[in-house]
């Protein structure tokens, strides 16, 4: 399964944050999955791919074109596909990717999961899409998706559709539910 993941790019974020990632790269890896992600070398997609290249597993990077300068993109990534845009890659990384999780993140991991899940209620997709909660980063958008609900801006089986864990490793109760 490629597994794509949404996430910081800056380092200066709590460490919680970072050790969550590379834990979700372990977890991708050691499941035998490959983890499909923007590329970045730091911040939570950096640790992810740490994550990943410490169990010995896959990772496909995929960035535009003008990111791909020293310090900015993942070496080590088992393959690399390089876009002409951030609209682009956001299609390729959906193409790539059998399933979606949104760790944590700042507007560009926003924009990303907002655009994922709403294909998703647009039944454009049927692939999970998951918010990685760590340390409850993503309380106040679920509080937000929730009064959605309550005041009719969102159906509950929309709402229902996202699934939220706070550990990567339960991962694996999902992964168990698709087989």
């Amino acid at each position: 399964m490629h597994i794509c993941v949404y996430g910081a790019a800056n380092d200066a974020i709590r460490p919680s944050y970072l050790d969550s990632a590379y834990r979700l790269g372990q977890t991708i890896a050691k499941a035998g999955h490959t983890m499909v992600f923007g590329a970045g070398c730091t911040g939570v997609m950096g640790a992810a791919a740490r994550g990943v290249l410490a169990e010995g597993g896959r990772m496909i990077g995929i960035a535009p074109a003008f990111f791909h300068t020293p310090g900015i993109l993942e070496e080590n990534c088992t393959e690399l596909i390089l876009t002409e845009t951030m609209r682009e890659r956001k299609d390729r990384l959906e193409a790539e990717s059998d399933m979606f999780i949104a760790a944590p993140g700042g507007i560009g991991t926003l924009d990303e999961f907002f655009e994922i899940f709403t294909l998703r209620t647009l039944e454009r997709h049927s692939k999970p899409v998951i918010l990685l909660n760590t340390d409850g980063c993503w309380d106040a958008l679920l509080r937000l998706l929730d009064d959605f609900v309550t005041g009719g801006l969102m159906k509950a089986e929309y709402r229902d559709m996202l699934e939220v864990i706070r550990e990567p490793e339960e991962l694996y109760a999902i992964w168990d539910r698709q087989k």
